[in-house]
Parts: C-alpha cells; structure tokens; sequence
C-alpha cells in the first residue's frame, strides 16, 4: 500500500471512530441534560451539585456504549485497568465541564435555567475534547497490527537470528579440483 493509501485509511477509521464517539456522546449529552434539568427542577439540589450527579449517570451509559460499540474492537484482556482508567479520565473530564458551570453559576452569577445550560453545555464540549483523546490514548488501546505473513509472526526469533547470520562461504570441493 503506497504511503498516501495508508494515510487514507488511517483517516478513514479515525473519521469513523470520531462518528461513533460522537454517536455515544450525544447519547451520553441528552442523558447528561435531562438528568440535570430534573434533578434541578424537581428537587432543591444546588446547580452544581445537580449537574456533578448528571455527569456521572451520563457517564455510566457512556461507558457501555464505547466499550460495546465505539471501541467493541479494542483489547479487552484488562476490563480492571479499562474500567479504572475510564473513571479516572471521566472524573477529570467532570471537574472539567463542572468547573466550567460553577465559575459561571458562582463567579459571573450566571444562575438562571437558560445560562446553567449553556454552561452546562460548553462545559460538556470542552471535556469531550480531553475525553476523546484520554479514552482513545489510555482506556480503549488499540490492538497491535497484524503483521502481512503470519509465518513472520510466529518466528520473530527465528528471523532475527537469520538476518544476523553471515552469508555462506562455499569451499571448494577438493576432489573435484
């Protein structure tokens, strides 16, 4: 494949990842938001407080939509590691978006429905940006290539060894001489 192909296709599958994150996220983000709007509006729990439990309910069906469909494709032999790692990117991704709703609820005053959505919101993008690079650096790790011959595979010893090996002299043959 000519260097320009293979860029291609590595292109190609991360304009499909980033469609299939995107397709979780905006199911984790309509999550995230219905949460937040009732729990803000049905009970006497503080915005940010509010949105810090919407986040992480949005995060829990996150997690089951990138695991079985984003990355269904991506190693699964640490599911403690994944998991561990996950929650840890998902909780810097929340401080992230509800930092960014409490400067403006606490710092600019910005309390009403409206402005604590659009925070709400913003703060939401600008962790999607730390969360699909975390999840797909660290949590979801990509399997190794399959080598082109699956022999070479099976002997990178054995190759190893005949490349290092000096080439044949042939001595000639005394009888015949």
């Amino acid at each position: 494949m000519s260097e320009r192909g293979a860029l291609r296709a590595r292109l190609d599958l991360l304009a499909r990842e980033v469609a299939k994150f995107g397709a979780v996220g905006a199911v984790g983000l309509l999550v995230n938001i219905a949460v937040f709007n009732l729990l803000r509006h049905t009970t006497d729990l503080q915005v940010v407080r509010a949105s810090v439990l919407a986040t992480f309910v949005a995060i829990l069906c996150n997690y089951v939509g990138f695991r079985y469909w984003t990355y269904r494709d991506r190693d699964k032999t640490g599911r403690t590691r994944e998991l561990t790692l996950f929650l840890l990117f998902s909780a810097a991704g929340a401080v992230i978006e509800n930092g960014v709703l409490y400067l403006a609820t606490y710092g600019f005053d910005w309390n009403s429905p409206v402005q604590s959505n659009v925070f709400k919101i913003l703060g939401i993008g600008i962790a999607t940006l730390f969360r699909f690079w975390s999840y797909r650096t660290w949590v979801f790790k990509a399997l190794p290539a399959e080598p082109a011959h699956a022999e070479e595979a099976a002997r990178p010893a054995e190759r190893f060894l005949e490349q290092r090996r000096p080439p044949e002299t042939v001595e000639p043959d005394p009888v015949r001489n």
